[in-house]
């Protein structure tokens, strides 16, 4: 069966690669709507709130995000942190491209200052069973657009032009340049035409991928996490405690931690 013919998944949302033929572009689509409806019950499940001012951003940056991973090899891990001065906060999301998982939050604590909005992407490729070092790369950028943002990290860390659309009721389009692109074409297309590319332009079905609100934390993930501070100073970690309450730092899950477990976890995993 090709991947342009595979049936949607269980859960969760299919996002879509064509390829324009004549123009050289690669077109991404998706419809977010169960991916976001699966992060406002995540959001329930764990007690959390989003201000309203600092939901869109969110939801654009996730759309945005997903477009392009599925533009990536299946075999990525891919970052996003776009930090705002206005509002000031942290947008985080994170894909698994194997495994078809999305996670992210919001951060309004302890966000950084700064004289420009930044982008942060880091990639990283997974090659015979090892992982490469990951690619990073920074984009400093101004006003609050995200989708101008992530265009601007296309034109200057991609090296490519890419542009989004948002062609409403939560369906997303990507394009971005291959190879011999008809650049004036791409740079020039309005939305009113991307909604016509079916019947205007030959599409050639590349690909169909499954993405889910998924974290894959738990409390085995999170005690590896506490156990070198826990080998170093067990004192300090617990502050006489019996337990210690920590989040998940990709998508703000609350794990209790008792002293006796971490204790016998950390004897059962000597540092390698």
């Amino acid at each position: 069966m090709a991947d342009a013919d595979q049936p949607a998944p269980q859960e969760g949302i299919v996002a879509s690669t064509e390829f324009v033929r004549h123009r050289n572009v690669l077109l991404a689509r998706a419809r977010l709507s169960d991916l976001y409806l699966d992060y406002y019950l995540h959001l329930a499940d764990c007690g959390m709130h989003v201000a309203e001012e600092h939901d869109r951003p969110f939801k654009d940056m996730i759309a945005a995000f997903v477009l392009h991973a599925v533009s990536r090899p299946r075999n990525e891990l891919i970052a996003w942190t776009i930090n705002l001065q206005a509002p000031r906060l942290n947008l985080f999301a994170t894909a698994d491209n194997e495994l078809g998982h999305v996670i992210g939050r919001v951060f309004v604590e302890n966000v950084k200052e700064g004289e420009h909005n930044l982008f942060f992407c880091e990639t990283i490729r997974q090659v015979g069973g090892r992982y490469d070092p990951p690619r990073r790369s920074t984009v400093d950028f101004d006003g609050g657009d995200i989708f101008a943002a992530v265009e601007m990290f296309y034109a200057r860390s991609e090296q490519r032009p890419g542009r989004f659309f948002d062609l409403g009721e939560e369906n997303f389009v990507l394009l971005s340049a291959h190879p011999d692109c008809d650049l004036a074409w791409l740079r020039t297309v309005t939305l009113d035409e991307v909604r016509e590319l079916a019947t205007t332009e030959t599409l050639a079905p590349i690909e169909r991928r499954g993405y889910r609100w998924r974290c894959g934390c738990s409390e085995e993930r999170i005690m590896k996490v506490l156990a070198p501070t826990m080998r170093q100073d067990p004192e300090g970690l617990f502050q006489g405690e019996d337990s210690i309450a920590t989040q998940c730092p990709r998508c703000g899950v609350l794990y209790r931690i008792s002293r006796h477990a971490l204790e016998a976890w950390t004897a059962k995993h000597p540092p390698s």
